[in-house]
């Protein structure tokens, strides 16, 4: 069994995939980082200084000044600023991939439709090699 385990997980599809992942979750750290201290930040500005990543609408008759405020309380939030935040780390992340993948495919497709650098040795024409068999044919029976 432990064999067994061994071959599956030194196949180079499993350490890829393993790779894959350990890359998409670092990477979505940064894409983070970059919408919650770079856009945010600017998209504050332009709103007036209002935290986007916070905006909300509690689910009660109460009034809260924040959404932290409105959570600690236990009640029901709709907190759509957060909402926007993920559609936007979305966004961004899809297409950062899309960029990598078309970027890959055509790497991919140029090495695969390249043409051999090595020239192809001109063989005989179909005549020429029939020309040559009758000639073997006719030394044979003379002989």
């Amino acid at each position: 069994m432990i064999e067994e385990f061994k071959k599956f997980i030194m196949r180079g599809n499993v350490i890829d995939l393993a790779v894959g992942i350990i890359i998409g979750v670092a990477f979505t750290a940064i894409v983070k980082s970059i919408v919650g201290d770079l856009i945010n930040p600017i998209v504050s500005l332009f709103l007036g200084g209002v935290d986007l990543s916070g905006l909300f609408v509690p689910l009660s008759k109460a009034e809260y000044a924040s959404l932290a405020d409105a959570e600690a309380a236990g009640i029901g939030v709709f907190a759509y600023g957060r909402f926007l935040m993920a559609a936007v780390n979305f966004i961004i992340i899809g297409v950062v991939l899309f960029a990598f993948v078309k970027m890959i495919n055509e790497l991919r497709n140029k090495t695969e439709s390249a043409p051999d650098s090595s020239p192809v040795p001109k063989g005989p024409t179909t005549e020429e090699l029939l020309v040559e068999i009758r000639d073997l044919l006719k030394h044979s029976q003379k002989a």
